[in-house]
């Protein structure tokens, strides 16, 4: 049985959090695709001495933009292939890493993703990004139930899954990173542009990469007026 009182005490300590101002942002991006018009956006500069491990290739932009400091974190290129690590062991990885160095105060999982026309309780790994309904209305964003897998494509299996669970957007890194933000307690949103209709007529790797370049200028767009938004406000305003 916890001491007396011990629950109220905690429930304070998360009101006062969520009544700070925020003043640190960590954006967590899978390909350097989309992440270099946010980095030119926000005028972000690379970390030139890394506050990660020796030898990884996961690399840092950061600055000031408004009253806001800003960490951009993507998983760079596989060192053997030369492409970009995307996908959720590397997303997972990169967030807890950038977690424990950076100690943001809110965590924006930015990307591009698939949509659609139309396990048990771990494998769905089912959690709750932080809600923001005045984001949403400022920005005129919709909302919806994210899938994550590790492949690019989706198998009938996964897509009989996916419908179960009424998700409406499949990106490759959104559960990882929601995974270790809710492990470690950091208030997480995700902002998805999406480059093709996954359950539709046209090949996915085709339409995906059709679309690429247009998506990730929406995407610059979405993910900048959503750090305007949120500068000055406390988590308690999102």
């Amino acid at each position: 049985m916890a001491p007396h009182g011990e629950g109220s005490e905690e429930a304070m300590v998360v009101q006062d959090e969520n009544r700070k101002p925020i003043s640190s942002i960590l954006i967590v991006i899978a390909m350097q695709t989309e992440a270099m018009p946010i980095v030119n956006k926000l005028q972000l500069k690379e970390d030139l001495d890394s506050v990660f491990p020796k030898g990884v290739p996961w690399v840092r932009y950061h600055g000031v933009y408004k009253d806001l400091h800003i960490n951009l974190v993507w998983p760079g290129k596989d060192s053997t292939l030369g492409v970009d690590s995307v996908g959720t062991v590397s997303a997972s990885l990169v967030t807890y890493a950038a977690i424990q160095a950076l100690q943001p105060d809110l965590i924006i999982n930015a990307g591009t993703a698939g949509s659609f026309k139309v396990f048990d309780l771990y494998g769905v790994g089912s959690r709750q990004s932080f809600s923001t309904p005045n984001l949403l209305k400022e920005l005129n964003l919709k909302a919806g139930k994210l899938s994550t897998g590790d492949s690019l494509d989706i198998s009938p299996q996964e897509e009989a899954s996916i419908v179960a669970n009424d998700a409406t957007v499949k990106d490759m890194e959104g559960a990882a990173v929601a995974y270790v933000a809710d492990l470690l307690k950091v208030p997480a949103i995700f902002i998805k542009a999406v480059t093709d209709i996954v359950d539709g007529d046209k090949p996915t790797a085709e339409e995906f990469l059709q679309n690429l370049a247009a998506v990730t200028a929406a995407l610059d767009q979405a993910v900048t007026q959503a750090v305007d938004f949120i500068n000055g406000k406390c988590l308690s305003e999102l």
